[in-house]
């Protein structure tokens, strides 16, 4: 019996470091595109002070983001980590095309709340912007998952919310 799994991450835990603090048996495997969805931002988070990443599904969009290979063992600290017993978000299975064509079954999450509108995130307004950390966070663990540039350069358009308060991310 497998007891591993495959994660793709688009937000925070495309960071080594970031995944790492709950799930420590997370090894980055490849990078994916999940087609036929797009990232936004909608519900604020009390532990990175903004709204954090999320995933709509939207026809003819893209999302890149890190597959991490982890024991079973780390399926309930996920969980946990992104808020399912407290219904922020649902875990489903969706498949992942790698930068070679190989398509990957992954587990992903998506939050349970669902935007009334779709806007182009270079102008989200302020109550849905994510925070400089949160967004500093994404932005380096794009980089150092090497997602593709013009992916990258796309995320650098984000604005933050300017938030400078204190942060709960440990």
């Amino acid at each position: 019996m497998n007891d591993k799994f495959l994660y793709f991450a688009y937000g925070s835990n495309m960071l080594a470091k970031r995944i790492h603090i709950n799930n420590p048996t997370a090894v980055r495997r490849d990078v994916g595109f999940l087609k036929n969805f797009r990232l936004d931002f909608l519900t604020h988070s009390k532990r990175w002070g903004g709204c954090s990443a999320t995933i709509v599904p939207t026809e003819n969009y893209a999302v890149w983001g890190a597959i991490w290979e982890l024991h079973g063992c780390n399926r309930s600290t996920l969980d946990k980590q992104e808020g399912v017993a407290d219904k922020l978000y649902f875990p489903l299975l969706v498949d992942v095309e790698t930068s070679t064509g190989k398509l990957l079954r992954c587990r992903v999450y998506q939050q349970c709340n669902k935007p009334n509108e779709h806007l182009k995130l270079c102008t989200l307004p302020k109550h849905r912007r994510p925070s400089p950390l949160y967004l500093e966070t994404i932005l380096k663990g794009a980089k150092e998952s090497q997602l593709p540039h013009d992916y990258i350069k796309f995320l650098e358009t984000i604005p933050h919310n300017k938030y400078q308060g204190e942060y709960d991310i440990g």
